[in-house]
């Protein structure tokens, strides 16, 4: 067994060859490992396109690495290693180090795996602080002191202020505001979008071919479908969706951010999620790229702005907020949602349009954008009373792109309101109307957004108001979402009585809606 300073471990969305953990390395002293786990896809359940993504980039960033003439252990899913404990167990095999060195993970489940581990074998740990993100957790815990109610928006200012990002020369936000909501909330006209630019594809190379065909092989039983694989694996790839979604999409980007259209599940959006998460890109990279756009290639202020609100602002946010309540995220459940999740968000098979669109495009791409997963996945587990568990579970494993830092701040806060108002100053809920006003889907839906109760009501505009009749006592001292219940009061009783009637037949119905 050979004796060496450090293991240094790499997780699978940790793929970034200029963090500061590898330019630490000695190839002499030290010795990477990176390991696929099944736990990590069966355990934490993982689609299939999730899963092929996560291994394919990692085997190929391990190809990076021994380019380098670094020393790397790398463990395939061929061992059937079940867990980050049997991986490291594995690797003790092969080397004596004095120390476990690794980036801060984005789950802490993970963190306190490995954590458990050193600590039964006497290995000691150093967890090394993830310079990937514009800010670090200190600067966050020191800001986040300042206000007894914390908001995004306060978060954004001061990371677009202290960095001079996106700022005039007086140190005022350029063109005047802090955003540029008001115009970024546009819905397609009657015709649909226009012709719409080609989103890059990216043909499997072998390494890929590999991947698919172990998952196949070993893990045969994941969610999804694998057929249309088509996620950027290299830090190039990154590059090229980034290149084209600066200068093919990014000018319309702001306006129809939040719309939605049939059989168009990317539009304007940029696809480079899953590969700012997987540390392929850095978000300093993406922020400056998108700044220069303004600046250089005249690309809307709008549009520009709202896109680095949502690298800058949230997903700072939500990443400080999540190490924040680390500890409680799995508990919370302020609502006290006791459903189970509907078997149709495994298989699409239901009859509201916006949902079968919304599910199906995720099963066959591992993709939807913000809107489909806070406004109508989400938004239909929200008000049909989903447990918050089970509603993070099927967010976690079918989107490509989902992290726990990212993810659970997100379904169980923005979505869900589990936390009660932690990340969010009210829960995100709207009838089907808003569904009808952002996208064509109801065109081609058996069910009226505009009726909440008989035999064609949509689900949606039923599970509003039985929700806002649920929780009406609270709602009503809510200054933003009161006149909902009085809206609600207002209604006859004849009125309110269908309608819970429409939503206990939706209950009863279960998956067959």
């Amino acid at each position: 067994m050979r004796e060496i300073r450090s293991l240094v471990l790499i997780l699978g969305d940790q793929l970034n060859m200029d963090s500061l953990i590898l330019q630490g390395i000695d190839a002499e002293a030290d010795c990477i490992c990176m390991a696929e786990v099944t736990a990590e896809s069966t355990e934490q359940l993982s689609s299939k396109q999730r899963t092929v993504l996560f291994l394919s980039a990692m085997r190929h960033f391990a190809w990076d690495i021994w380019s380098q003439d670094y020393d790397l252990i790398y463990l395939p899913l061929s061992l059937k290693l079940k867990s980050f404990s049997d991986a490291l167990e594995t690797a003790l095999k092969e080397v004596k180090p004095q120390q476990l060195k690794c980036v801060i993970p984005g789950d802490y489940r993970v963190m306190c795996e490995i954590n458990a581990f050193c600590a039964d074998v006497g290995l000691a740990v150093e967890w090394v602080a993830d310079d990937h993100f514009i800010a670090n957790p200190g600067e966050f815990g020191e800001w986040l002191g300042k206000y007894k109610k914390p908001r995004m928006e306060y978060w954004y200012r001061h990371l677009r202020k202290t960095r001079n990002i996106l700022m005039d020369e007086h140190g005022k936000p350029e063109g005047g505001a802090w955003n540029y909501d008001k115009d970024n909330r546009k819905a397609f006209p009657k015709a649909g979008p226009k012709e719409l630019p080609q989103v890059p594809t990216f043909e499997p190379d072998s390494t890929t071919q590999q991947v698919i065909a172990d998952v196949d092989a070993l893990l045969p039983n994941l969610p999804g479908s694998i057929e249309q694989f088509n996620w950027p694996v290299t830090r190039n790839q990154a590059l090229d969706v980034l290149d084209h979604f600066i200068n093919e999409r990014l000018t319309l980007f702001g306006d129809y951010q939040d719309a939605m259209w049939t059989d168009q599940p990317t539009l304007y959006h940029s696809m480079i999620s899953s590969s700012l998460n997987l540390k392929l890109l850095s978000p300093a990279e993406v922020i400056e790229r998108a700044e220069e756009a303004y600046r250089q290639q005249g690309a809307p202020l709008n549009a520009v702005e709202g896109f680095i609100r949502q690298v800058l602002g949230w997903r700072e946010y939500v990443r400080g907020l999540y190490w924040q309540h680390r500890k409680d995220w799995m508990s919370f459940n302020a609502l006290q949602a006791d459903r189970e999740l509907p078997s149709f968000y495994w298989d699409g098979d239901t009859q509201m349009t916006c949902m079968r669109q919304s599910i199906q495009q995720v099963l066959n791409l591992g993709y939807g954008h913000h809107i489909q997963r806070l406004m109508v996945t989400g938004l239909f587990a929200l008000l049909y009373g989903i447990k918050p568990g089970a509603v993070h579970n099927w967010y976690l494993a079918m989107y490509a792109d989902a992290i726990a830092w990212v993810e659970v701040p997100n379904t169980l806060g923005m979505s869900q309101f589990a936390d009660g108002g932690v990340v969010g100053s009210k829960p995100y809920i709207a009838s089907g109307n808003y569904i009808q006003k952002m996208s064509n889907y109801c065109e081609h839906c058996p069910y009226n957004p505009k009726r909440g109760h008989g035999e064609n009501a949509c689900p949606f505009t039923t599970l509003y108001w039985t929700f806002i009749h649920r929780n009406q006592n609270w709602l009503a001292d809510h200054p933003r979402l009161a006149m909902q219940v009085t809206h609600w009061l207002n209604k006859t009783e004849e009125e309110r009585i269908a309608i819970i009637q429409r939503s206990e037949e939706i209950y009863a119905a279960d998956s067959h809606i």
